[in-house]
């Protein structure tokens, strides 16, 4: 059956969509009259004519010999030419009209997101209106009697020496009946050492009252899915009718419970609120994690906000459905074991639970007004294999579920298109594969050839359309949005190869690197930090970047040197210095090679 909101995020979407394709229009965007191969010199290549060219390419002749030296390097360049001009130029216009068509595709779904949220939060809208809420109230929350029902709280960590400390404590000070709580530490670390302080912290907590389980593994099958799962299995969970789930790095407040599981108990059909995720003090007074430690925290909150902001607001708000975020949520117990459990096939364990619990029907809630405190990766390297796992968790997903997607029964046809289409292809897919492939292969190229057609519009007012409506909900970063945009330039590379590598399962697909924490808040001074260990040169320098540095600047300056009828050089200059700086480890706070 479809619902208002679901009816209404379509409504939004069309409009977004009919926008985007007028504008393309009015701009010559979906003028594809233009001839796909180069066009130069006298005229339009003809596809009849390649085969018998190459074949007198191929034939050689006598040219170089008789003409000498400067003749044979006319000739080679002739050759150049020609296959510049009937082969290369041809397939990367190609290439372009994808990415043209990707790139509307992108415009209109972040069109739509961005109308979405502005008009949430234009109106006020509260996740209330939609659904049931009510406090609890006539029960005594410290000898457990009333309405308060079971709820456990399920804290997967692996060697998480810096932070183990703050998210058992916060989790332990959550206001709740002791007997209606139970705190269950899911422990796959390997250091002996680690292990036995998590444990003593458990035990600690044991002896003033808390319902605290320590819970260990033979094996780290599964990693952080395969700890859930085990976690599950517990004799004690079957009582629990809602599971809320922290990583070792967020540190509830205590009312968390108390705000988040009055939705679960008032509307039968919702399987998950997910809270957002809260990094400085300006969501939460007198707290700081480390947002401000450099400019490498700066860029990832930007993203961050954005992720929370619009792409998590309109899904909640249209469709009841979007990712769960794998920490600061609760669970429906009966959901999870509805959905089939927690697997362990994708390295987006959260998603594939999220998306399997919404064919079945089940309803999630995003409740912005509600923050965690979290950390952010605070070394490049950090973040690069956090936004990896992500993105091709993401795209390996799609290729798995997409078939299940469609033979649902449970929702509507509009929830499986918004599924499918914005969900999977358009920010796992589209987003990442025209990102990188547009902006750092082709239009570098093109400045040395000058056959290729790339519409000013792909390249100029669409990215000036995706700042704008980016920037529109991130007022406060403005500041900061010229680094963001290189930033994200060095990403886009990472994240194609993410995606196709989830996509078409290559080589390391299924790998899980658990993120490094740091601890920033810490203040018990006197827990020994692990010793730091020397890397070698090339394991402290990033290759891939420093490569596509070199390749971006040759570009830039071939433009400079050779002007032609575009003027990329400017701008290849900057994403080439991008690319080096964050190749060396330059990211805002400490030096290079560190």
């Amino acid at each position: 059956m479809v619902e208002a909101g679901e009816i209404g995020g379509a409504a939004v979407f069309a409009l977004a969509a009919a926008a985007a394709l007028s504008a393309a229009s009015s701009l010559g965007a979906v003028d594809f009259r233009r001839p796909l191969a180069a066009v130069g010199g006298g005229g339009a290549f003809e596809w009849d004519g390649v085969v018998p060219w190459l074949i007198g390419v191929l034939g050689g002749g006598d040219e170089a010999a008789a003409g000498g030296v400067s003749v044979g390097v006319a000739a080679w360049y002739e050759v150049w030419v020609r296959v510049r001009g009937g082969v290369i130029a041809p397939t990367l216009q190609v290439a372009v009209w994808v990415c043209m068509v990707m790139s509307v595709m992108l415009v209109v779904e972040a069109t739509f997101n961005s109308a979405v949220s502005l008009g949430v939060k234009a109106i006020g809208w509260r996740p209330e209106w939609r659904f049931k809420w009510e406090p609890l109230a006539g029960a005594d929350e410290e000898k457990g009697r009333g309405e308060y029902p079971m709820v456990m709280v399920q804290i997967p960590m692996y060697n998480e020496l810096e932070v183990y400390k703050l998210s058992i404590g916060a989790a332990c000070e959550l206001k709740w009946p002791k007997d209606k709580l139970i705190v269950q530490v899911l422990d796959d670390s390997t250091d002996p050492f680690i292990k036995n302080l998590v444990e003593l912290e458990c035990e600690s907590w044991a002896s003033k009252g808390v319902n605290i389980k320590y819970v260990t593994r033979s094996s780290r099958k599964g990693f952080k899915a395969g700890a859930l799962k085990k976690g599950m299995e517990c004799d004690y969970t079957k009582q629990c009718e809602y599971i809320a789930i922290f990583d070792a790095d967020f540190q509830p407040e205590p009312n968390f419970l108390l705000r988040t599981v009055p939705f679960l108990m008032h509307n039968p059909n919702v399987a998950l609120v997910q809270a957002r995720w809260a990094f400085g003090k300006d969501f939460i007074p007198n707290f700081a994690v480390n947002d401000t430690t450099s400019l490498l925290t700066r860029v990832q909150k930007m993203f961050f906000d954005y992720h929370f902001k619009v792409e998590q607001e309109a899904g909640s708000a249209t469709f009841a459905f979007f990712s769960f975020n794998g920490t600061a949520g609760v669970w429906r117990t009966t959901a999870i074991n509805e959905a089939g459990g927690w697997k362990d096939r994708t390295t987006v364990e959260d998603m594939d639970l999220a998306v399997r619990a919404s064919l079945n029907g089940w309803k999630f809630i995003y409740v912005g007004d509600i923050r965690v405190k979290s950390e952010l990766p605070s070394t490049y390297g950090a973040y690069c294999r956090q936004q990896f796992r992500w993105a091709c968790g993401g795209a390996n997903l799609f290729r798995k579920i997409a078939m299940d997607v469609l033979v649902a029964k449970d929702i509507s046809l509009l929830k499986k298109f918004y599924m499918l289409y914005s969900f999977f292809l358009v920010r796992r897919v589209v987003a990442p594969m025209v990102a990188c492939v547009l902006y750092n292969i082709i239009v570098p190229l093109s400045v040395m050839i000058p056959e290729l057609f790339i519409p000013i519009w792909g390249v100029a007012y669409i990215p000036m359309a995706l700042l704008i409506i980016t920037t529109i909900r991130n007022p406060r970063n403005l500041h900061i949005m010229p680094f963001w945009i290189l930033f994200e330039s060095v990403m886009t590379v990472l994240r194609m190869r993410a995606a196709l590598t989830g996509l078409m399962e290559l080589s390391g697909f299924n790998k899980w690197t658990v993120t490094k924490k740091i601890g920033s808040s810490v203040e018990d001074t006197q827990v020994p930090l692990l010793p730091k260990t020397r890397k070698r040169l090339r394991d402290r320098i990033n290759l891939p970047e420093i490569g596509f540095s070199v390749f971006l600047i040759f570009c830039a300056s071939y433009n400079l040197i050779f002007h032609g009828k575009t003027s990329y050089y400017f701008n290849l200059y900057l994403q080439g210095l991008a690319f080096l700086l964050l190749g060396f480890n330059f990211t805002g706070n400490f030096a290079c090679c560190q």
